[in-house]
């Protein structure tokens, strides 16, 4: 009986030194306060109530994100210096982002501590990420803000992110949204809305996405590629934050399909038309040159001009008659003794 009693009292013990030193493994340091880490890795799915209030990690997690945006802000700052503040801004987004941060708690170890039932999958998709910033929300209240810097960088950048790596790693917000678009079979479109220069001179763009003509976000760089990505990035947290938009991409899309699919009452005729041949006109007719073939009256009006022609006489044939008459033995003899006795007077 006594050795049960003791066995109850060393087992909350030993799981309290167990997390001690899983604790120590994440941190790097043993904590001071142990209810803050203990709330930190207990997720709101146990439903568990103290004087009528949740227990959960969600205050921590609102605690620890503000904190971690500072701190990745301020290394970030302090690291790359004299870039602009956009390009500060989108680095420290992509550390600070929810799949960066499942993955970082994934490679510590983090997600092995985390009390949660566990039923709904879906539900716990950012599971590690959330109790990450709940983790640092407590680093916070039981350390200082000096401690959470020291965590950040000596054991997160230091050690499971390359910095500069991270910094210049393409994020492709619009590949994301046309990949989506592309899925659900909805027609997007980037309009130019604006360009002019900023007080340095630098030219900068604003776009503007369209999926089925229904509007959504804006976004405004230095580049049409880099203001494109911005109001992709802000599309898309649209989409994943409000189900009545995504309703009127749908309704619009809708619309089209029902105008494309509508039957078309002409049928088209299958008569062969010969359009291709080129159809001239009187005037057209005139103009080109023909030969027309000679008529009896054309061929008297050359005979007569042949005539008239002195230098065709060794050639004119006009003398050569045909007489029908049948001419008789006497007469011949007669018409040629006249030319004898002609011939004689001459002599």
């Amino acid at each position: 009986m006594l050795s049960n009693i003791i066995d109850r009292i060393r087992l909350p013990f030993r799981k309290e030194k167990e997390l001690f030193s899983a604790l120590y493994d994440i941190l790097g340091f043993y904590p001071h306060d142990i209810k803050h880490y203990k709330l930190a890795l207990m997720h709101k799915s146990i439903m568990r109530k103290e004087k009528g209030k949740p227990i959960n990690n969600e205050r921590l997690e609102f605690l620890g994100d503000a904190i971690l945006g500072a701190v990745v802000g301020d290394i970030v700052y302090s690291h790359f210096e004299g870039k602009r503040e956009g390009f500060l801004t989108n680095t420290r987004s992509k550390i600070v982002q929810r799949d960066t941060l499942n993955k970082l708690s994934q490679e510590m170890g983090l997600n092995n501590l985390i009390m949660s039932s566990g039923h709904n999958s879906s539900h716990n998709s950012y599971l590690g990420g959330n109790t990450l910033e709940a983790l640092i929300g407590a680093i916070y209240l039981d350390k200082g803000y000096n401690a959470c810097m020291k965590f950040v960088q000596k054991r997160i950048l230091s050690k499971l992110i390359d910095l500069d790596k991270v910094a210049y790693k393409e994020v492709n917000f619009k590949s994301k949204l046309i990949e989506w678009c592309q899925k659900n079979r909805v027609e997007i479109e980037y309009k130019l809305l604006e360009q002019k220069k900023d007080n340095d001179g630098n030219p900068t763009f604003t776009y503007q996405v369209l999926i089925e003509g229904v509007e959504g976000c804006n976004g405004s760089g230095y580049s049409k590629k880099e203001s494109q990505q911005l109001a992709s990035k802000l599309t898309l947290q649209r989409l994943r934050r409000e189900p009545q938009y995504i309703d009127a991409v749908f309704a619009a899309k809708t619309d089209r399909t029902k105008m494309e699919e509508e039957p078309t009452q002409t049928v088209p005729d299958t008569e062969v038309k010969d359009d291709f041949i080129i159809i001239q006109d009187v005037s057209e007719k005139q103009s080109v040159e023909t030969i027309p073939l000679p008529s009896a009256k054309t061929k008297k009006n050359k005979e007569t001009e042949t005539q008239k022609d002195p230098k065709s006489d060794e050639f004119d044939l006009s003398d050569i008659t045909h007489n029908p008459v049948e001419q008789t033995r006497e007469s011949i003899i007669a018409a040629a003794e006249d030319a004898a006795f002609a011939e004689e007077n001459i002599r």
